[in-house]
């Protein structure tokens, strides 16, 4: 393992309300290669009480994390796409929080078989589809086939809210995260589309088919995706089409 320094907080917005005790914070990710993008990502926080559990973790400003300290204690972060994770570390150092994720390595670029050398950082805790969260009412969904591997969770409350990774995307347009290379670049490969399956992820993880149709079988009425916006009611629906087809 080759530790590196915390990613630095990038620009992001307010920590906002999407249903009870679930909130969402959009901020920015950014690539050199193969043209220099930046876009927008989303972090989701749960509070149980005075617990809080991130997911799809994204670094916050001083001020956002004061506004996150308000909200509760962080006590875990869940890591639900193999292709993210660049700022648990810094949410383990700060808070001393366990760290869950997909059987997937924490490594420097995209490549589905990184180097020893790439991998800089480890979980505390492996998901599987048997891992119980530190969410009461939480149901994980595994796309085993995937490489690396990736996760859904279900959240059996208001008629299902599913969170995604990077498999499920709602970029209905480009927001003010996307900069100028980006929304030219990921317009015209088929990003910003409603009810997407994220074609980065499907066309370079080789996920089987079958898996991600699967989808389709959870009851699921809402969707929090890590790119996008939030689908409030219709979203296995929304979803339907770009899944069906695969």
């Amino acid at each position: 393992m080759n530790p590196k320094p915390f990613a630095e907080a990038m620009k992001h917005g307010s920590i906002e309300q999407v249903f009870e005790n679930i909130y969402i914070v959009r901020g920015t990710a950014a690539f050199k290669k193969p043209v220099p993008v930046r876009f927008s990502r989303n972090m989701t926080v749960i509070r149980e009480g005075n617990d809080l559990t991130l997911i799809n973790s994204v670094r916050l400003s001083e001020q956002g994390l004061t506004e996150l300290d308000a909200l509760g204690q962080v006590k875990h972060v869940i890591r639900l796409a193999g292709f993210h994770g660049m700022d648990d570390p810094f949410y383990k150092d700060r808070y001393g929080a366990t760290l869950w994720s997909v059987d997937a390595p924490y490594a420097s670029g995209v490549s589905t078989d990184p180097a020893a050398e790439d991998i800089y950082f480890e979980a505390d805790m492996t998901i599987t589809p048997a891992t119980q969260l530190p969410i009461a009412d939480a149901q994980v969904v595994l796309i085993d086939s995937s490489k690396p591997k990736e996760a859904l969770l279900l959240l059996r409350r208001s008629g299902g809210i599913l969170i995604s990774g990077d498999c499920l995307q709602n970029w209905v347009k480009a927001d003010k995260y996307f900069n100028f290379l980006a929304k030219i670049f990921m317009k015209k490969k088929g990003f910003i589309r409603a009810g997407n399956v994220g074609p980065a992820w499907f066309k370079f993880t080789k996920p089987e088919v079958s898996e991600v149709k699967g989808i389709l079988g959870l009851e699921f009425d809402n969707l929090i995706p890590a790119h996008g916006d939030v689908v409030v009611g219709g979203a296995k629906e929304l979803f339907r089409p770009a899944i069906t087809a695969l």
